[in-house]
């Protein structure tokens, strides 16, 4: 059997990760965790280091949505325009006259479920060639900045059209705030991380905190250079589809949670129901998301029979790594989790390394799965 902390070692040693941190539960506890490399100078890391979730936000922002959902203030099939009216006043790519985009107005109605599937067209421009054109002449921000005039680039279809991985969560986070009324901060920390113990989980980094925060690298063809990468401070809003910064260790917890079918430790975040809603897929197969930004991120190869459930992308068993409905997904800079119900197991393999999908970086994954699948 392979030793997980060797293949850490050597991704590290041999460049393809600037530092790892991996940690595996089940549902009664961490399984396995380890780390190698250090997180900044002179900081090795381990599970505490903190770090850019990016992506990995979306999976909590589910759940925010799905605890409104448990308490009946909204359906997942309900439209978001009565609350939100701001997304129905998206216009919709429709082709160009010349070198301007051609607009039109939506033939349908975006619903909460399409937000989080990734269905309502809201798209990022990473991945999406005609978003991407607008905004080359639009040039608004990016969702990361946290300014607010970042969510108004055109739908790339209409809602329930299509699939392509986006905003949609951003304005989940939206709708959430105009339900509830607390700012989706606030709810966040009251209804989710203070609940599940994840006190280092948080959306502004803390002074208390930075000396624990992690470093960013490039890889560029002379090799990782680490890079200047400030977490957002003050922003106009926090985007549920980026906004968190949290060590592993808390986020294993989160996982732990579902896991348990939305309880842990005694506090319940989610009834049984919602839990598996969570779970349940909500597209057809998914393709590969070929890159408009190799800077960014590489074009992203799918998992076995990929589908997107309310929570990430869910596949297929893939023998030695997943059993059947696993689900995963990412954050930007490499922090990778995953989450196996069937077999009752879920897993974190963690960097801060730019592009996205960084080949070496899911080689290393792969390897690590398939070493810690039997423990």
């Amino acid at each position: 059997m392979t030793d997980p902390q060797a293949i850490l070692d050597r991704a590290v040693a041999e460049g393809d990760l600037p530092f790892a941190v991996a940690l595996v539960a089940a549902a009664g506890g961490t399984a396995w965790q380890g780390a190698a490399g250090d997180a900044a100078p002179g900081r090795p890391a381990g599970p505490d280091t903190v770090l850019r979730l990016f992506s990995m936000t979306k999976a909590v922002g589910a759940v925010a949505a799905a605890i409104l959902v448990d308490r009946g203030r909204i359906g997942w099939d309900d439209p978001v325009g009565p609350a939100i009216p701001a997304f129905d006043a998206l216009p919709v790519l429709d082709g160009r006259d010349g070198d301007a985009a051609r607009l039109r107005p939506q033939r349908t109605r975006a619903t909460l479920a399409q937000l989080l599937a990734h269905t309502s067209g809201a798209a990022y421009e990473i991945w999406h060639p005609g978003v991407a054109r607008f905004n080359a002449g639009a040039r608004l921000p990016s969702p990361r900045s946290g300014i607010r005039a970042a969510l108004d680039l055109p739908l790339a279809f209409d809602p329930g059209a299509g699939w392509a991985y986006g905003t949609g969560p951003d304005w989940a986070g939206l709708l959430i705030e105009a339900i509830d009324g607390r700012r989706i901060d606030a709810f966040v920390r009251d209804e989710i991380l203070d609940p599940l113990g994840m006190a280092d989980t948080v959306f502004e980094v803390p002074d208390h905190l930075r000396a624990r925060l992690a470093g960013v690298w490039l890889r560029t063809p002379e090799g990782l250079r680490r890079v200047d990468a400030p977490p957002v401070a003050h922003p106009e809003f926090w985007g549920m589809g980026h906004a968190l910064t949290g060590p592993g260790r808390d986020y294993l917890r989160f996982l732990r949670m579902l896991l348990n079918h939305g309880t842990l430790d005694g506090q319940r975040i989610l009834s049984k129901p919602a839990a598996a809603a969570l779970l349940t897929p909500r597209t057809g197969r998914l393709g590969p998301m070929p890159t408009c930004n190799p800077g960014a991120s590489a074009t992203v190869v799918r998992l076995a029979a990929s589908t997107h459930s309310l929570l990430g992308v869910r596949t297929a068993a893939i023998p030695g790594r997943r059993g059947a409905g696993a689900q995963g997904w990412a954050g930007s800079s490499n922090t990778h989790w995953w989450l196996d119900p069937i077999r009752g197991r879920a897993g974190l393999f963690l960097t801060q390394l730019r592009p996205f999908w960084d080949p070496r970086v899911m080689a290393a994954l792969e390897a690590f799965e398939r070493a810690v699948h039997d423990r």
